[in-house]
């Protein structure tokens, strides 16, 4: 990426004496604090890397910041998303950001983009900024982001959380850059990767990540340093440690040309998360699960497949807890068939998905039951309210 052009820029006696501390550093010094101040970022999503990248590429004077999601934001969100507030729940997240930003850096310029990015809307959405900050959380999004980058020529700073995890790298920094397919040629199976919403995620760790995603759209805008560009850095926060990989532009990938319909492409046709492996078995809702416990029947076996922490802190009453590692490794086969012995059994966790992997992992075993569609959560919004939501 060429710098940003910083002929006419001026920075105000404001601006010097709010980044002072970079203007001191040889590397950066007012030319490079020109360059921030010309160039523009697009961050796609608020979440958990949005909200620290959104945070520290404000802070370090970037001149204009586009935001899309079009999400809002809720009580779940603020054990991480730490540009967002309690006073904000139940609004968009793209407002809540542009205040937040507007507190840090009242020169910067925020553009809201309040809509999914499509297929239809992404070229559009993306040509006038000079790098894009992919912060999604899913792959049909990923691809999309990578796959305009690389037809409009434009950086993709990338980050992906998970659990205790993370990793970050630069695609497309180049013509001769590898990008996200050299990463993932395929998307993996519908349900292979758990979301956040399901597996969970440490508050601090999109904090790292965010902040590694700011630092190298820094480098990127001020020519300093090297990219993470032909390497993926891998961070495990429990270990506490770094590892890289080398990443090379495979001779076999595609020549991207056109986007495409990614839900298609993924494999996941739109669907919410934990309907495309509850597709896969019968199932039963929520209100139906309620009217079969209401009528006295003894012959039901209710199975929660969730993990134990979740457990404590929601359950449907009267069901039973088998964790889905534990159906999936074998260790509770014959336990789940002695429970099951004359029974219909049903089974459920917080979505949908987990029960319905458990539940073909019990058929290959003999064990047939059906799932509970939208799991204890579903339960909560449209049987018990009593329930806590999480």
């Amino acid at each position: 990426m060429l710098p940003p052009d910083i002929s006419g820029v001026e920075l105000s006696p404001d601006e010097i004496a709010r980044f002072a501390r970079h203007l001191i550093l040889p590397e950066v010094g007012m030319e490079g604090q020109k360059r921030l101040k010309a160039a523009s970022v697009l961050c796609v999503g608020t979440g958990g890397l949005g909200s620290p990248l959104l945070l520290y590429l404000a802070a370090a004077g970037v001149g204009r910041l586009g935001i899309v999601d079009f999400d809002v934001v809720d009580h779940s969100n603020l054990q991480r998303q730490v540009i967002h507030g309690t006073s904000w729940v139940g609004k968009p997240k793209i407002e809540s950001a542009k205040a937040r930003i507007h507190e840090i850096n009242p020169h910067c310029q925020v553009d809201l983009f309040e809509t999914a990015l499509t297929s239809d809307n992404a070229l559009e959405i993306i040509r006038p900024y000079d790098i894009v900050c992919d912060g999604t959380d899913n792959f049909p999004t990923r691809y999309l982001v990578n796959d305009a980058c690389v037809m409009l020529g434009k950086p993709n700073v990338y980050g992906s959380i998970f659990r205790f995890e993370g990793q970050a790298s630069v695609f497309n920094l180049n013509a001769e850059s590898p990008n996200y397919r050299d990463l993932f040629p395929e998307p993996p199976p519908p349900g292979m990767v758990p979301s956040c919403a399901e597996g969970g995620v440490v508050g601090v760790l999109p904090g790292i990540i965010g902040v590694i995603q700011a630092t190298e759209a820094v480098k990127i805008i001020t020519g300093i340093g090297t990219t993470l560009s032909g390497r993926l850095l891998l961070f495990d926060a429990l270990k506490m440690s770094f590892r890289e990989l080398k990443l090379r532009p495979s001779p076999e990938r595609p020549v991207i040309d056109k986007l495409i319909d990614y839900q298609e492409f993924c494999g996941v046709g739109g669907s919410a998360p934990g309907q495309e492996e509850a597709g896969a078995v019968e199932s039963i809702s929520v209100v139906e699960l309620k009217a079969l416990l209401d009528s006295g029947a003894d012959d039901v076996l209710l199975l929660d497949v969730r993990n134990p922490p979740e457990a404590e802190i929601a359950t449907i009453p009267g069901a039973v807890l088998v964790p889905l590692d534990q159906i999936e490794s074998g260790q509770a086969t014959e336990k789940v068939r002695e429970l099951a012995a004359g029974k219909r059994l049903y089974a459920h966790c917080k979505l949908g998905g987990r029960s319905a992997k458990a539940l073909i992992a019990l058929k290959r075993e003999g064990i047939s039951g059906i799932n509970v569609s939208g799991g204890i959560d579903a339960w909560s919004q449209e049987v018990d309210s009593s329930v806590q939501r999480y």
